[in-house]
This record gives C-alpha cells, sequence and structure tokens, in this order.
C-alpha cells in the first residue's frame, strides 16, 4: 500500500539562526518568517507573563511608607 504525497505526514519546518538561506525559496522565507513571528509572540507572552509575577511578588514584599 503506497501512500499519496497528501497523506504522509508534513515534515515540520525548523529554523536555526545563522543557517544559510541561498537555497530557500521566497515562500520558505516567508514561511520561516511566520515562524520566527510566532516564537517571538510566544517569548513575549513569557516575558509579560513572568514580569507581571515579579511585580506582584515585589508589591507584596515592598516596605509600606
Amino acid at each position: 500500500m503506497s501512500m499519496s504525497d497528501d497523506e504522509r505526514p508534513k515534515k515540520k519546518t525548523v529554523h536555526e539562526i545563522g543557517s544559510d538561506l541561498s537555497m530557500l525559496s521566497a515562500d520558505e522565507l516567508t514561511a520561516r518568517i511566520g515562524l520566527l513571528e510566532e516564537e517571538i509572540a510566544r517569548l513575549d507572552a513569557e516575558r509579560q507573563r513572568k514580569q507581571a509575577g515579579k511585580l506582584a511578588a515585589e508589591s507584596l514584599f515592598r516596605p509600606k511608607v
């Protein structure tokens, strides 16, 4: 039994920082930019979550004047 191209699992696109980009098509570059933008958004959300936790902790332990 043979699988058609549509049935085969798609390889997840990954991007390695600093990798050679010369062999990628414009569509592949666009896809990688999208991946990196998603990762930036994920990193930023986590940073904001941690900053909020830090501010909450600081407000609990800050001396009242």
